[in-house]
């Protein structure tokens, strides 16, 4: 293929998500959104974080909920510590599983790549 090509150092890139056929489950930007959770304990703090508004991250969060099995992300609102949001253990076996297909699909694009330059 290369002999078709430019000598310009073209890839194969790509975005990985797990999605329905309805809508979009698991990617990179939801991955990173539960860890900032876990970090801070808020989706106020991780959205602030990542320059979301906390109306996506909580349609991002609801949206997770709603479509796995358990609660990935958990709510306590009020309370003598004042409310808090905490990140299941769910939550943490979906993500390393991603992660592991993420590494799967980056080797893919590299070997592809790799492919343009032959």
């Amino acid at each position: 293929m290369k002999h078709l090509l430019k000598e310009i150092p073209f890839r194969v890139s790509g975005s990985l998500w797990i999605e329905s056929d309805e809508q979009r489950f698991l990617g990179p930007g939801r991955v990173e959104l539960l860890e900032r959770i876990a970090e801070t304990g808020s989706i106020n703090q991780a959205a602030k974080q990542m320059g979301m508004s906390y109306k996506k991250a909580w349609e991002m969060v609801n949206s997770l909920n709603a479509q796995a099995k358990k609660p990935l992300v958990l709510t306590q609102t009020g309370g003598e510590k004042g409310g808090g949001t905490t990140v299941t253990e769910e939550a943490w076996v979906l993500i390393a599983a991603y992660r592991q297909i993420r590494e799967r699909f980056q080797r893919f694009l590299e070997e592809e790549s790799q492919f343009l330059r032959e």
